[in-house]
């Protein structure tokens, strides 16, 4: 046998100048493309792809600009992944960052209509890792096209980035100015600078319940101390950090009280906090948040105790709390009804008549009805609302991930992407609905700064995933009796913070989630309604048939209130009628902290299969002149009404109350209305009169007792059938 001969091992110094010079030769022979000038336009937008791996790596993992994730395909040769820009691209540049399971053969193509396909790159000798590719291609659409594999495995990309401009022209820009009702605090503020302008926003929004004011109170990363916050409406507060650790206010207080009201929280509507620490001044027992309907807490961090009640306790009638940390007791005191997810308490003081718990550590056991405490242990599905923060020094939206069977709070580091401001057409008041949807069209999401929005044609949110997000309680108005604003039957669309006002003209409806007879899954990535409430009359005379049409399966509805106007201007039975506040008729259906008050026909309206609502709060009409006027042949409509055809429907937590407060001698039949089937099941009922003006004479179909009286008592029932 012949022994090879052991070569001389070399001088370290002769070793790295062999590789320098073996680099250098690369780099001659192979010409490294430089960083693209153009702007990213594939970050957020709409991915698809011949195959994944599991539902653990879907393509929309490749374009949310998050290197924790990923997607990945089946274990077979061709796959490919594919994004859809939104609009035509002039391509300059593509990234692809590959996870350890590489393609060695792919193309780079582009196509005008994802159908018709250009080759501009293409190899048979990838090397994996991070390979920067400059190209030349024009197409709405942009495919990695894997044709060869490295491993076993499937093709798997951390991110798939593409560079271009918009063909045609310059396009619509996206970011820009928040506008002037956007206030930004700094920590290197003095106290008196940031606590005058608080003061001033404060006194034009304190008792303006019907007014035109609108604010967004901005709070960059730090702490500040000394604060006092007091939120009026139309007034948003939020902290601009990752994490609700990263904004400190200490020794502060943020506020909701009812002395404008005297001492009455029932209409503390339109206003909210989110995102940031607050500890309050040493000898505070607790801060006070005594808000009524949509007025949500979110993603706070509350060093003490959290009283939800007014001082002097006066009356307060319901709200919602999510993604929160509870450093201490939760304290409801008067607060009727009350709905708290996947949050964090030390412990609930009491209820009133119904308070409902899932995935919240700390809540209490069920209770219902003595005390009338329901709790689910984990929330079936959830995704927190997107929210506005500081990456380093420049704005961007972190849109978190989806959840299944949740529990506790999401941060720090919630899961999820970001999307740079500059993939938003930031829209100020006086923009046309033309503009704002040629800046869909373009693949932009959507950012309403303050203020109030007339549209005389419908907004269309035809891309999935696309966000639409409002800030300081944008409001759209529509006129002309046109749908403000509709979502194709695409996955993952969110839609947050915003007020939809009827217009004088009656709208069919004011937000529609797919169109009729919308068929697709969307059960991995659904579309999400968030924060987004409703209101016809009460800022003057409106009208609209429904308030939101939902015809998309596995649609989320996550903190919704419909409210027909029992005050303010232009309201009356026939002043502003609005027939009902929610008509489902996409297959399950999920709506955690539904609140539908004082529509003329059924209020909701449930035709889908397989529908689940966790918490319903609920008012009947007040002013329904007489019996027949309301209804004839039954007395009245139930508030929350499953069709005759559905087989399965449940909900949990469910209250509806009548004040008759026109004609006393109104009767509503019943609260609940759903056919007798095996798979149709409620928990936790409850139906009540105040002050006995009027009465309800069962809970549910003909089963429950009569709600009527002035002490009101509350009628419940655990469960049925």
């Amino acid at each position: 046998m012949e022994v090879a001969p052991v070569p001389r091992p070399r001088r370290r110094g002769a070793l790295i100048g062999l590789v320098l010079t073996l680099i250098a030769a690369l780099t001659a022979a192979t010409p490294q493309p430089a960083l693209a000038a153009d702007p990213l336009v594939s970050q957020g937008k709409a991915a698809t792809a011949s195959s994944t791996e599991n539902g653990t790596f879907p393509a929309s993992a490749a374009v949310d600009g998050n290197t924790a994730s990923r997607w990945s395909s089946a274990f077979s040769d061709p796959q490919w992944i594919q994004i859809d820009l939104g609009a035509s691209y002039a391509i300059s540049q593509v990234v692809l960052n590959w996870e350890a399971a590489y393609a060695t053969g792919y193309q780079i193509q582009t196509s005008a209509d994802g159908s018709a396909w250009t080759t501009i790159a293409s190899t048979t000798t990838g090397t994996g890792g991070i390979q920067t590719l400059a190209v030349s291609g024009t197409g709405r659409y942009v495919r990695m096209n894997g044709t060869a594999r490295a491993t076993p495995y499937g093709y798997s990309l951390w991110e798939f980035q593409v560079f271009g401009t918009t063909t045609g022209g310059p396009g619509i820009p996206g970011g820009g100015s928040l506008g002037p009702n956007v206030l930004v605090f700094d920590p290197s503020m003095s106290t008196a600078s940031i606590q005058s302008q608080l003061n001033t926003v404060f006194s034009q929004s304190e008792t303006q319940q019907f007014g035109g004011q609108r604010y967004e109170l901005l709070f960059k990363p730090g702490t500040y101390n000394d604060l006092t916050a007091n939120i009026g409406f139309y007034t948003s507060i939020a902290g601009l950090g990752r994490n609700p650790t990263d904004v400190n206010l200490n020794s502060s207080n943020v506020t909701v009280d009812a002395g404008w009201f005297g001492g009455n929280a029932t209409q503390n509507f339109w206003r909210s906090t989110e995102n940031f620490s607050v500890t309050p001044p040493a000898g505070t027992a607790y801060e006070r948040w005594a808000v009524a309907q949509a007025a949500p807490m979110r993603r706070m961090n509350i060093n003490t105790h959290l009283s939800l009640t007014p001082t002097g306790f006066g009356w307060a009638s319901g709200g919602y709390i999510a993604d929160t940390k509870v450093n201490g007791q939760l304290q409801p005191f008067s607060q009727q009804q009350w709905y708290t997810r996947n949050s964090n308490i030390q412990m609930n003081l009491n209820a009133v008549w119904n308070n409902v718990f899932t995935g919240v550590v700390g809540a209490p056991a069920t209770s219902f009805p003595n005390p009338p405490i329901t709790t689910l242990a984990t929330t079936p599905i959830s995704r927190e609302k997107p929210y506005l923060y500081l990456d380093g020094s420049n704005y961007a939206v972190w849109v978190p991930s989806l959840q299944t069977n949740s529990s506790n709070v999401t941060w720090p580091n919630t899961p999820g992407s970001s999307i740079p401001l500059t993939q938003f057409y930031v829209a100020h008041p006086g923009d046309s609905a033309a503009t704002i949807n040629a800046a869909l069209a373009q693949g932009l999401n959507l950012l309403f700064t303050p203020g109030i929005y007339h549209v005389n044609q419908t907004i269309n949110v035809n891309r999935a995933n696309t966000v639409v997000m409002g800030l300081g309680y944008a409001t759209i108005v529509p006129d002309g009796g046109v749908t403000p604003m509709t979502v194709a039957d695409v996955d993952g669309v969110k839609i947050s913070s915003l007020l939809f006002d009827a217009g004088t003209t009656n709208s069919a409806n004011l937000l529609q989630i797919g169109p009729a007879g919308s068929s697709a899954g969307h059960a991995g990535n659904p579309t999400s309604v968030q924060d987004v409430f409703f209101r016809i009359g009460g800022a003057g005379p409106g009208a609209a048939t429904n308030s939101l049409l939902v015809n998309s399966n596995n649609t989320l509805l996550d903190h919704i209130w419909a409210w027909r106007a029992d005050h303010g201007a232009g309201v009356g039975w026939t002043t502003n009628p609005a027939a009902s506040g929610l008509i489902v008729n996409g297959n399950n259906v999920l709506a955690l902290g539904l609140f539908v008050e004082h529509y003329q026909n059924y209020q909701v309206q449930w035709n889908g299969n397989g529908g689940r609502t966790i918490f319903f709060q609920n008012e009947m009409p007040y002013d329904p002149p007489t019996q027949a006027a309301w209804r004839t042949g039954t007395n009245g409509y139930a508030a929350y009404k499953v069709a005759n055809s559905v087989t399965t429907h449940e909900a949990w937590g469910m209250g509806s109350y009548c004040y008759f407060n026109v004609n006393p001698s109104i009767v509503a039949a019943r609260g609940f209305e759903a056919p007798n089937a095996s798979g149709v099941r409620f928990h936790s009922l409850l139906t009540v009169s105040l002050g006995g003006v009027g009465s309800i004479t069962n809970v549910i179909n003909t089963t429950g007792a009569v709600a009527q009286g002035t002490d009101t008592v509350p009628s419940y029932l655990v469960a049925y059938p």
